[in-house]
């Protein structure tokens, strides 16, 4: 999408430059926490939906969450450096972009690096090497913080397209050829343009096309290029790590665009040479994403307290259940399984996570338990065991084997979860009972959160709906309440009529199977006795996962 400019006067070097005064505000860190946090749709009322809905309202956490943390945010203050500082040394009103394509057209035509035509502008952008796992959020980061600006602005005044942000895959086949095809295929995505069969598609060398992608990236001053997956990069059919440098180097030195540099630790190769290369491929520091650490709160020099971001992390996605007997906090001991499990890799964490419902659901457990997280992680992510011992081992040499990390077939594993929970055909679904009428299954869900599951209830909401079609939803709960509470009084009234009023009514206790112990209250001894491993005892259980022991032990010595 084209915008068109609007110019905010800005400070210090940027002032009076029409592409970075067109660029949106500089964000404070709470505006990007804003800015690039995920809105997951929950209602505590779906809680009570069906188990096949349940399982969908789930499985939006996969592509949907996404918390902000420290590293988010630093990363969003370096790349907004990035492309405002390679800004200053190209400017519509100074003539220091006319100089640059100038020069950039002597070069194409001669097919020669150092032919200037005019006083060689100094280059103020900056590179960044971005190196992490799979799963640490490096791609899904990027996508975020680059959705804040807008692709392209046209400016009407000076009849000029620029494109504030590229985005480049690195191809498989791992050459400098092949990346700058990628490079004009997506200019051509951005613009509308047909680059890619002007240029690319002809049979130029790899000089010549590294010449073409410099001028158009000065003709539409393209503000940051960012290059995912550049491990794929291939030394042999690239002529040697020093000639990709030197390519990255040319574009940051030669046509002042600021370039990111984002791959998985088999990309260190690039970066691995001599001190001097080194240091020319991350111009702005390098960036290496380890899985988050596994730490606790700590408190702050005035004294209050502050969550950890595993704490933080792992708070705010325990409020994202959909499970009807989920508690209300997340014990230590789940948070530390969760982590052990994880190891602090973020999109495991959130896999896991989602998994762990939708195996909830399916057993009839309803809950999240250390045990339910264990038999996840045991039976859906064996592909990655390995990979997670590696982690647990801290061995550096260990881990270097999986600098790929990556969960397989994870989306295959939930439509086999999700095809399971489509097939219990004998639960209530209260989208077929009221055709999809929103406001009826919403009114229904937040009854039955109010323990009002009867069979007078489905009749009862769909009378509200029908003579109140005006009333808020506060205002039919409260009807419907009063509706039931009548409704089950005359009931009451006509069950006692040949009954004594003295009579006192014993209620009997359900029968529970003990293999259904695991679907109980959390505080019931037969669902902990579901929860034992086998190799403790009920009472090692109780005293290591309960507050039902009473310590004596520990307290003797303070009653002393």
């Amino acid at each position: 999408m084209i915008v068109n400019a609007v110019y905010k006067e800005s400070f210090g070097s940027y002032k009076g430059n029409p592409f970075i005064e067109a660029l949106p505000e500089i964000l404070e860190p709470r505006q990007v926490v804003r800015s690039i946090k995920s809105k997951i749709d929950f209602n505590q009322s779906d809680c009570q939906a069906s188990s096949s809905v349940r399982a969908h309202l789930i499985s939006q956490m996969m592509g949907q969450f996404f918390y902000p943390i420290t590293r988010h945010i630093d990363l969003e203050k370096k790349l907004s450096i990035m492309i405002r500082q390679g800004y200053v040394g190209r400017n519509l009103k100074d003539g220091s972009l006319n100089a640059r394509l100038q020069n950039g057209y002597e070069r194409l035509m001669s097919g020669k690096d150092d032919v200037i035509e005019f006083p060689q502008v100094n280059s103020t952008a900056l590179s960044l090497a971005f190196i992490g796992c799979s799963g640490s959020g490096k791609t899904t980061t990027l996508n975020k913080i680059l959705s804040t600006y807008p692709q392209v602005i046209y400016h009407p005044k000076f009849n000029f397209t620029q494109i504030v942000y590229l985005r480049v895959d690195c191809p498989h086949d791992g050459s400098l050829k092949s990346l700058c095809l990628h490079f004009f295929r997506a200019i051509d995505q951005a613009l509308d343009s047909n680059y890619e069969q002007k240029y690319a598609l002809k049979r130029h060398s790899v000089e010549t096309l590294l010449n073409l992608m410099r001028q158009i990236s000065n003709h539409h001053a393209i503000g940051l290029l960012v290059i995912d997956e550049i491990q794929h990069l291939s030394v042999n059919k690239s002529g040697g790590a020093e000639k990709m440098l030197n390519f990255f180097v040319t574009l940051v030195n030669t046509v002042g665009l600021p370039v990111v540099m984002v791959g998985t630790p088999k990309a260190r190769f690039i970066f691995e040479g001599d001190f001097r290369s080194a240091r020319r491929g991350a111009g702005f520091g390098s960036i290496f994403w380890e899985q988050l650490a596994k730490e606790s709160n700590f408190t702050q020099d005035d004294g209050t307290l502050r969550k950890s971001e595993w704490n933080k992390l792992t708070d705010h996605l325990w409020k994202y259940q959909w499970l009807r007997k989920a508690d209300l906090t997340l014990s230590e001991d789940i948070r530390d399984r969760w982590y052990e499990l994880s190891q602090g890799v973020l999109d495991i964490v959130v896999k896991l996570y989602v998994l762990a419902q939708l195996r909830a659901i399916d057993s009839g457990l309803e809950r999240i338990t250390v045990k339910l997280l264990q038999n996840t992680y045991e039976e859906d992510l064996k592909p990655i065991h390995p990979m997670i011992e590696a982690l647990q081992s801290g061995r550096a040499d260990r881990i270097a084997q999986f600098s790929d990390l990556v969960v397989p077939d994870i989306d295959k594993k939930l439509l086999q979860l999700q095809s399971k929970l489509d097939q219990k055909r004998d639960e209530f679904d209260e989208v077929l009972e009221y055709q999809g009428h929103e406001l009826s299954i919403r009114l229904h869900r937040m009854l039955v959160d109010l323990g009002q599951e009867s069979p007078l209830l489905v009749p009862t909401v769909k009378k509200a709906v029908a003579e109140l079609p005006e009333a808020t939803i506060a205002d039919l709960i409260t009807i419907i309440l009063d509706w039931l509470k009548e409704a089950k009084l005359d009931l009451d009234n006509n069950e006692t009529k040949s009954a004594s009023k003295t009579k006192v009514s014993t209620r009997k206790t359900k029968s529970v199977k003990q293999k259904d112990w695991h679907t109980l209250d959390s505080d019931d001894l037969r669902f902990q006795f579901s929860q034992r491993d086998e190799s403790e005892t009920f009472y090692e259980h109780l005293k290591t996962n309960t507050s039902l022991i009473f310590d004596v032990d520990d307290w003797l010595p303070k009653a002393g």
